[in-house]
Parts: structure tokens; C-alpha cells; sequence
């Protein structure tokens, strides 16, 4: 995180934060639905719309990392963890909690929360698609507003689902890491340990990432590629620095 904060406000009593790197992934959205996904399923709607279409897919996108985040941090608060606030930067999203969980149940239910959220505005996402397009056949004419903003749902349908899925990567930081360190936390006895071992599924996932975008920058995805590879040093950065603070005794 950048540290510079480019908006705050609370919401549902939690403090968050936009940090200026927000920018960066939000034009990046914005310019790769305007240019690409709207085209090729609104190939008949004009340039303009496919702008407006693009930052109305990456306004939804933002709602939908901070749904995610405040899915973490709901479930926090639940078990008296108080949360010093909720930061949205260039990688997606964080839920600072002002302490660990104390027992694997709290870690596993705070790390479940974001994904299980992201899952169910997938399938909110996927409704309000159908429900569009239902209204499209019993009402012809309003096909026209109709048509571009199923197309919006169905990319925020398909954004979420993908979401939940990535973050289910037993790696840690990721979410299904922090799962997989409650399962460690749980049958070893030893938060350390676990964190350690959940650690390093992180940086072998970090460096399988790093690996996979190298690839893709080979292959001339240039902007897919450098986008994987910098999601897996940080991941890879994050897992070893939680690594660190729980050395060998």
C-alpha cells in the first residue's frame, strides 16, 4: 500500500480508506471492459457507451472487493476483534484487525467470510442478469437500456465468482491460506508453525504466478502478464514478512 489516502469515509461503522493506488487499477479496469469486454458482447453500441459501460463495471468492482473486505471484517467484530479499518489499494482490498484471532474457529470464520460474500453477490450478480434479460423478452422496448446493463451484471457475475475462487488458494495471505492455517493451527497446536508452513505454500504459489505471467508476457499478453506478476511479489512479499515474524525457536 501506497500510503496516501485519496478518500475516506465509514461505513456499517468501519473506517475506509482508498489509497491513491486505487487509481491506477481502476483506469486499468476501465480501459481493458471499454476496449475489450464490452466490445465483443456490445459490438452494435458505440464507443462512448463502452466507456461509460467500462467505468460502471469498475465502479461495481470496487463495491464488490469492499463487500468482500467488510464480509472479514463483520465477522471479525462478531468475535470482539476490533478493526482498525478497511484499506482498498492496487491489489484489492485489506481488513486491518487491530489483533489475530485467538482460536482456529475465529481464523477460519473471519477467512471464510470474504470469499462466501463474493460468492453470493456472484449469484446476486447472475439474478439481476436474468432478471434484466427476462424483462427484455416480455418488454421489447426497453431492450435497448436493458441489453448493456445485463452485460455490466454479467461481468460483475463472472468478477466475483473469480474472485472467491483466487482468494480460496490455499497460499497465504490469500484467504484459503489463512483457512489452511487454521486447519495447521488446529491439528498442530501452534500458531507460529502454522503460519510458517501456511507461509510457504504462499511463496511456492507466489513464484508458480510469477512463472505463469512470465509466460504470458512471452506470449505477448504484455498487460496480463506484468499484472500476474506483480500480484505475485506482493503475495510472495507478504508471505514471507509473516514468515519472519514467526521464526523457528
Amino acid at each position: 500500500m501506497g500510503g496516501n489516502t485519496l478518500l475516506e469515509f465509514r461505513m456499517l461503522g468501519f473506517d475506509i480508506k482508498l489509497d491513491t493506488s486505487w487509481l491506477l487499477i481502476a483506469a486499468l479496469i476501465t480501459w481493458s471492459l471499454a476496449t475489450r469486454w464490452f466490445p465483443s458482447v456490445l459490438p452494435d453500441y458505440s464507443q462512448m457507451s463502452h466507456w461509460l459501460l467500462g467505468a460502471l463495471g469498475a465502479l461495481g468492482f470496487f463495491t464488490s472487493i469492499l463487500l468482500h473486505e467488510m464480509g472479514h471484517s463483520v465477522v471479525a467484530r462478531n468475535y470482539g476483534i476490533p478493526i482498525r479499518g478497511i484499506t482498498l489499494f492496487i491489489f484489492g482490498g485489506v481488513a486491518e484487525l487491530d489483533h489475530n484471532p485467538q482460536t482456529p474457529k475465529q481464523e477460519f470464520m473471519v477467512a471464510a467470510a470474504g470469499p462466501l460474500v463474493s460468492f453470493l453477490l456472484g449469484l446476486l450478480f447472475f439474478g439481476l442478469g436474468g432478471m434484466v434479460q427476462s424483462a427484455e423478452l416480455s418488454a421489447p422496448f426497453a431492450a435497448h437500456a436493458g441489453i448493456p446493463l445485463a452485460a455490466v451484471f454479467r461481468y460483475l457475475f463472472i468478477i466475483n465468482i473469480i474472485l472467491a475462487i483466487f482468494n480460496l488458494v490455499p497460499a497465504f495471505p490469500l484467504d484459503g491460506g489463512r483457512i489452511f492455517r487454521a486447519f495447521l493451527w488446529k491439528g498442530l497446536k501452534d500458531y507460529g508453525k502454522a503460519t510458517r508452513w501456511a507461509a510457504k505454500t504462499g511463496m511456492f504459489f507466489a513464484y508458480a504466478l510469477m512463472a505463469w505471467g512470465a509466460w504470458d508476457i512471452f506470449l505477448g499478453n504484455y498487460i496480463s502478464g506484468l499484472w500476474s506478476f506483480f500480484i505475485a511479489m506482493f503475495l510472495h512479499n507478504a508471505a514471507k514478512a509473516s514468515a519472519r515474524h514467526y521464526p523457528k525457536k
